[in-house]
Formats: structure tokens, C-alpha cells, sequence
């Protein structure tokens, strides 16, 4: 151990007023000593000198070995320094929620070609020019859902938009201060010190305001972009009547003012963004910067074995087992490294359970859903439970992915992305796989794929099972399934489940072998390719092609069946 002299110093030097109690201790030692002979009460004190035997230094010696301890632990505690270590540094931009208003207001047109159109195309904006930091996205009519949990991804979120509309929600309204409770909500559980709202509608009410004051209160800051113009336009409400919408910009700051944020009316440029201060992510004074940085390490443990040793000596007995306890107990006050092996006897269960979630998320990543599947099973959490459910849906193992998804959710009742995948899972059990023109004569069927991941939280990608709160990840947000494949007619079911599932098998495999085939080379142009198939070359790609043209892309409808189970759910729960 080389100690630079010139570096040492104290990391907290205010310890060493503890030794002003050295002379305390040692007069209460002396003042003890005195009382506790009894002699001292039955003889004179210029005849106690000459009946006592001779043992002052020994008892002098005990006063020097506690005083001695007494400092060797003020100093510790002081913590001594001479030396620098790497430091590892990081960097936790606020995140954004973006709260969006699909009342059926949001159809009026004084903002040509609507409103809703303009709100789309500031969004995009937004997710392009955001530099860094996660975003999320809720929609509210009478209630709030959410789009896209907290996600660094933004280009993920923006394949949603042009899924928005009244049409989505399941009842019209304008529920601001739902979408304010469920933004703080969703930063909460990303384990989010601070964060940002940024509220998009016309109007707001005196509800709005308070649900603002309160997210103020929790460290989340509420601004205001407002959608539309003074003089405003005409639209159809949700039960057919017309009225007219108009930029209400008084409540609309009342609102910004309450949450400690700005109030902006929406315009044709990205002006408006700037001066909400939405495009650059917010730091606070505790978050540090990426990379690597030095700090001192603190050395007071060096003094705890000498400290011990001394201990040793306020015992008069059985002396040899206390020699045996101390020595087992200094290399355990020594730090242990951080990257001890894994398995050792010292490591907790959680960290264990830590490992194979890492090991689970990096096996889902490569596309290994087995070995994923093999790290997560027994991971008794919600993360644990929910990457469980989209490994076994990733296998097509929809009902055990169900069952998983339902021990996520008796976990933490109401996870939106457990929620979520849970009934894009059920939809596609539900499903049966569509037709295909047989092969060889056995009139085996293409497959129906297996639910591939969609959205992301904080600290996870698209396509990958989440790290955890505060990973978290690991990290990193939880998928969405997307909507699984098309049906086939309700009169022509299946008979035989165990054939199907062999032939969905085949099928894939051959629509990988035919697109291969297509790829080999790349000089060819699309025509030249096709006139050199042979004629079951061109059957199988035929297949393929209309296999593709039946899989349903629509964000749209995916986004309705999310929030109407949402909504069944939330009736149950009187909600």
C-alpha cells in the first residue's frame, strides 16, 4: 500500500471534534477507578498506599489502550484519502410527457387543415428535433391512455401519429387534469426524479389547474402548448351536435403558471417549441455527465483491523475464541470489488436475480427467446414476470405468455405495458392462421408469427424487454405486441392444432428459403430475378407476396382495442 503524504487529507475533517472528548473519557475513567475500590471507603488514604499491591501501570495501560482506540475510530470516521479512483459518471436528462387532446374539438379547422393534422406535424417535430432524453406520449378524452411509455426511441412514438384521432378514444370528453395525473404516474414508476409535461389541447379547467399544482409539488414541471386560435371554428362534438371551438389562452396559463412551466400558442415554425424549452432536456444540479471522472477513495478501513485488535483486550475471558472471531471478521470489513465473481456465497438474492435479467434482456436482444425465456422463469417480480411474457409470446406460447403477464399485473396491478401486451396477446390466441395455397399436396398453412415488440419505456428500446426502476436498465422500457395476423372465416376452424403447428413450422421455413433466394444477388433487378424462377420458385414467392398483403398495418386499430380494454378494465374497478 503506497500512501502519497502530500494527498492525504480528510473527506470529513468535522470528525475529529469527537476527540475533544478524549479528556472526558479519561476523567470518567480515573473517577470510575477511584469508586470502584471499596478500600477506599474502609481505610485512610496515607495508609491505602502501603496496603495495596502494586498495579497502577497496568491500570494506566488500559486508560492509553482506550484513548488509543478512541482516535484510531475518530480517524476512520474521518475518512482518511491519498488516493483517486475511476469513477463511472452518468447523466439523467428529464424526461418529456407529452399529453395529447383527441376530444373531438380537436377536428376544428381554424388551424387549416385541422387542428389535429397541425397537433401531428408539432409532434414529429418534436420527436425529430428533441436532442436526447425520453419521451412518452398519453392521449385524453374523458380519460387518459397511454400511447408510448418512456422510451429514448422518439422514432418509435412516431409511428403512432398518424394513428391519432377521436375516432381511438372510447368516449369523448375533455379530462385534462387525467392526463396531468397520469403523466406524473407514468414518471413515477419510470423512477424519475423530475420531469417534464407538456400539455396539448385549447382549453383547460380549475380541475386542470390543481392536478398541475400537485405535479408541481412532486418536482414535475407542467407547460402548456395551445392548439388553435381566439376566433376558432366549427366542429361536430361526439354526439353529432355542432358546435364551435375556440383558443381559450386565459385558462391555458392559468394551467402553465400553476405547473412552474410556459404557456406558447402553437405556431408554423419551431418557435414555439423554443420557448417552451422542449427540445433541449433539462438536467438538474444532482445529475452528472456521461463518461468517466476521478473521485478519492475513502481509506478509514485500513484502520478497522488495528481497532479490533485493541477491542481484544477489554476481555478477560475465553480470549483464544474472541482471537478466532476477530480474525474472521477483518477480511469482511475490508470493501468488497465491485465485480466479484458471480455465484459467490456473499451474493444476495436480488443480485442474482439481476444477473440472469441481464442475461435474459442481452439472449431476447439476439433473437435467442429459449435462453432468454430459460433466464427470466423464476425472477419473482413484475419485470421479471412481464420479460417472461414476451419471451413465451416471442415463442407463440401465447397461453403461458398470458399467464406470465397476469402474475406481472397481481405484482403491480394496472402496468400499462403488461396491460397491454396481455390483450395484443390474447387478440392473437384468438386468431386463426390464414389460408395459403397448399404445398407438395399437403395442404399445410402459412404460419400466424408470433407478436413482435413495439414500444419502449425508460431505459428500453423497441424490441427489447425492459431493465429495472429504476434496471429500469438495465435501463430499459417494455414492448407492445403488435396485432397479430389475419384471421381465417369463423366456419373453417382448425381440426387439428398439432398438424397446424407443424406446418406453420414448414411455411416459415420455406418463406426464409424463397427470400433468401431472392437476395443472392443483388445485380438482378426485380424482373430479371422473376424470369429466372422456376415455376415453384415463383409459386412460393407468389405465397409469400399474398401472405404479406394480408397482414393488417394499422396503428390505428391497434390503439382502439388497447383503450377500450383499458377503459372495460377501469369500469370493473369503479374507476
Amino acid at each position: 500500500m503506497n500512501i502519497d503524504w502530500n494527498a492525504l487529507h480528510l473527506l470529513r475533517p468535522n470528525a475529529l471534534w469527537l476527540l475533544l472528548a478524549l479528556p472526558l473519557i479519561a476523567a470518567l475513567w480515573y473517577w470510575r477507578r477511584r469508586r470502584g475500590s471499596a478500600w477506599h471507603s474502609a481505610v485512610d488514604a496515607h495508609l491505602l498506599r502501603h496496603l495495596l499491591v502494586a498495579g497502577g501501570q497496568r491500570a494506566w495501560g488500559g486508560l492509553m489502550v482506550l484513548l488509543l482506540g478512541w482516535t484510531l475510530a475518530v480517524v476512520a470516521l474521518a475518512g482518511p484519502s491519498w488516493r483517486q479512483v475511476a469513477q463511472p459518471l452518468w447523466q439523467s436528462p428529464a424526461p418529456l410527457v407529452v399529453a395529447l387532446d383527441l376530444s373531438s374539438r380537436v377536428t376544428a379547422t381554424d388551424l387549416p387543415p385541422s387542428r389535429l393534422l397541425q397537433a401531428r406535424a408539432k409532434l414529429a417535430a418534436l420527436l425529430r428535433e428533441r436532442k436526447g432524453g425520453e419521451v412518452a406520449l398519453l392521449v385524453y378524452a374523458d380519460d387518459a391512455y397511454t400511447v408510448a411509455p418512456l422510451t429514448a426511441d422518439t422514432a418509435n412514438v412516431a409511428l403512432y401519429l398518424d394513428a391519432l384521432g377521436p375516432d381511438v378514444m372510447p368516449r369523448d370528453g375533455q379530462r385534462a387534469e387525467r392526463a396531468l395525473d397520469a403523466a406524473v404516474l407514468l414518471l413515477q414508476q419510470s423512477g424519475a426524479r423530475s420531469g417534464d409535461i407538456l400539455l396539448l389541447t385549447d382549453r383547460a379547467d380549475a380541475a386542470a389547474s390543481s392536478a398541475a399544482t400537485a405535479a408541481r409539488r412532486q418536482g414535475v414541471t407542467v407547460s402548456v402548448l395551445g392548439v388553435g386560435t381566439p376566433t376558432g371554428a366549427a366542429y361536430r362534438s361526439g354526439d353529432g351536435q355542432i358546435a364551435q371551438a375556440r383558443l381559450e389562452e386565459a385558462s391555458l396559463r392559468a394551467v402553465a403558471s400553476a405547473g412552474g412551466g410556459q404557456y406558447a400558442r402553437m405556431a408554423s415554425d419551431d418557435g414555439d417549441l423554443r420557448a417552451l424549452g422542449v427540445l433541449t432536456p433539462k438536467t438538474s444540479m444532482d445529475d452528472r455527465r456521461d463518461g468517466n471522472g476521478m473521485a478519492w477513495r475513502d481509506e478509514g478501513f485500513w484502520l478497522l483491523p488495528p481497532l479490533m485488535l485493541l477491542s481484544l483486550l477489554a476481555f478477560r475471558r475465553r480470549g483464544l475464541a474472541v482471537v478466532l472471531v476477530t480474525c474472521l471478521s477483518v477480511p469482511l470489513a475490508l470493501p468488497t470489488p465491485a465485480h466479484a465473481a458471480e455465484g459467490t456465497w456473499w451474493t444476495r438474492a436480488d443480485q442474482v436475480d439481476q444477473q440472469a435479467l441481464g442475461a435474459g434482456v442481452e439472449a431476447y436482444r439476439r433473437g435467442d427467446f429459449k435462453t432468454a425465456q430459460a433466464q427470466f422463469d423464476g425472477i419473482d417480480s413484475d419485470v421479471g414476470w412481464y420479460n417472461l411474457g414476451n419471451a413465451l409470446a416471442r415463442q407463440g406460447q401465447y397461453d403461458a405468455a398470458i399467464e406470465a403477464y397476469d402474475k406481472a399485473l397481481r405484482k403491480t396491478p394496472g402496468m400499462p405495458d403488461a396491460v397491454a401486451n396481455r390483450a395484443a396477446v390474447d387478440a392473437a390466441r384468438k386468431r386463426k392462421p390464414p389460408s395459403a395455397p397448399p404445398k407438395d399436396g399437403q395442404g399445410k398453412q402459412p404460419p400466424t408469427s408470433p407478436p413482435s415488440q413495439g414500444q419502449g419505456q425508460p431505459g428500453k428500446d423497441a424490441g427489447q424487454p425492459p431493465k429495472q426502476p429504476g434496471q429500469q436498465n438495465a435501463g430499459q422500457p417494455p414492448g407492445t405486441p403488435a396485432q397479430g395476423k389475419d384471421t381465417q372465416d369463423a366456419g373453417n376452424p382448425d381440426p387439428n392444432p398439432a398438424a397446424q403447428a407443424q406446418a406453420d413450422a414448414a411455411q416459415r421455413q420455406q418463406m426464409q428459403q424463397a427470400l433468401q433466394r431472392q437476395g443472392k444477388d443483388g445485380k438482378d433487378t426485380p424482373a430479371q430475378r422473376q424470369a429466372a424462377e422456376t415455376p415453384q420458385q415463383r409459386e412460393q414467392r407468389q405465397a409469400v407476396e399474398a401472405w404479406m398483403r394480408r397482414v393488417p398495418d394499422d396503428p390505428g386499430s391497434l390503439l382502439r382495442a388497447k383503450f377500450q380494454l383499458e377503459n372495460e378494465r377501469r369500469k370493473r374497478e369503479g374507476r
